[in-house]
């Protein structure tokens, strides 16, 4: 399922593009990337705010064979043969309709990773693998519905209906919100195939789960390179994102990017789940039917506060830690950006 976009505000420049810092500093950097390709290895050069090259091992063509090796056919590997047709209620083919359609959403989402990443070839290329295997998740979930509750297959209109333009938003901390929902959507996933009971959606719920697993693998090695070559300004980023993805408790809302406003000029229909023929089913998805309650969603929490942890070094058991250390990093990325200001600028 895609992640698309800011709480109040959708698309992004992801990490090397035109991109809005933490709130502490007002600047925008420009990173103008240059692709040199040796015959033995692929390395990128990003120009970064002061003139200067990086360089760094380019992510999409190991990612590309990790993904291949493990990408299960859809003819092949999903046993159509053993569907139960007593196991099926049609309350549970409507929220299968319902998924088709956000996993859809991918479709924009990658226009607008494309749009925004026009100077970063690597991470372009992996949003093919990206959009290749999100639309695989819609399309096999309606081909479930197509053998087996046809009157259920969405409508053409219905799917172009989350085709939408997304609004600029901050970069990275649009990135952490990718991975967070990357996470999120393997235990939303991973529960729905517990609450079915019909073998053949329950084998498919685990294969979409293990996908977005990966996902989200992805991203972090894509937030580790933005670390390590942009320091506090992407820890803040991330840390900021984390805070949030990982606060849903707090919320009314399902906290997904999918359920995030991402068009100012849309509001409020303006959110993916706003788009589809019941904006309200999510929410009765996750609470009524598979009951994604308080256990699951510690699950979430400890997931992303671990990953978090690996990530910066250092240990948070709680959110509160997480967000203690958010503002260290914003203090920090205050006074760097007042030091910056006080540089001289080019002769």
């Amino acid at each position: 399922m895609p992640g698309i976009g800011n709480v109040s505000a959708g698309s992004v420049n992801l990490l090397f593009g035109t991109h809005t810092l933490d709130d502490a500093c007002s600047q925008r950097w420009h990173y103008k990337p240059q692709v040199m390709v040796s015959a033995l290895n692929l390395s990128l050069y990003i120009t970064d705010r002061h003139g200067s090259f990086s360089k760094g091992l380019m992510l999409y063509p190991e990612l590309f064979k990790q993904l291949e090796a493990v990408r299960w056919d859809m003819a092949r590997d999903i046993h159509w043969d053993n569907f139960d047709v007593n196991k099926l209620s049609q309350e549970q083919a409507r929220t299968i309709k319902y998924n088709a359609i956000t996993e859809w959403a991918a479709l924009p989402a990658t226009e607008m990773f494309l749009r925004d990443n026009r100077h970063d070839s690597d991470f372009s290329a992996f949003i093919s693998i990206w959009f290749f295997e999100e639309q695989k998740h819609a399309l096999v979930l309606m081909e479930y519905l197509r053998r087996f509750r046809p009157e259920f297959v969405p409508t053409e209109a219905e799917l172009h209906a989350v085709r939408f333009e997304f609004d600029p938003a901050p970069a990275m901390e649009t990135l952490m919100l990718h991975f967070c929902g990357e996470i999120r959507l393997n235990h939303w996933y991973r529960c729905a195939s517990q609450w079915h009971s019909e073998p053949v959606i329950k084998q498919i719920y685990t294969k979409l789960s293990q996908d977005e697993a990966r996902h989200g693998g992805a991203y972090l090695k894509y937030m580790k390179q933005a670390i390590a070559r942009f320091g506090v300004e992407a820890k803040s980023a991330f840390a900021k994102g984390g805070v949030l993805m990982a606060s849903a408790r707090r919320t009314a809302q399902a906290m997904h990017p999918t359920n995030l406003h991402v068009n100012k000029a849309l509001f409020p229909n303006d959110t993916v789940q706003s788009r589809l023929p019941d904006p309200l089913w999510l929410e009765h998805w996750l609470d009524r039917q598979i009951k994604f309650g308080a256990a699951w969603e510690a699950k979430v929490v400890e997931r992303i506060l671990h990953n978090v942890s690996l990530m910066f070094n250092r240990s948070f058991t709680t959110v509160q830690e997480l967000n203690k250390y958010r503002k260290e990093l914003s203090r920090e990325l205050a006074q760097s950006c007042a030091e910056e200001a006080l540089l001289p600028g080019p002769a």
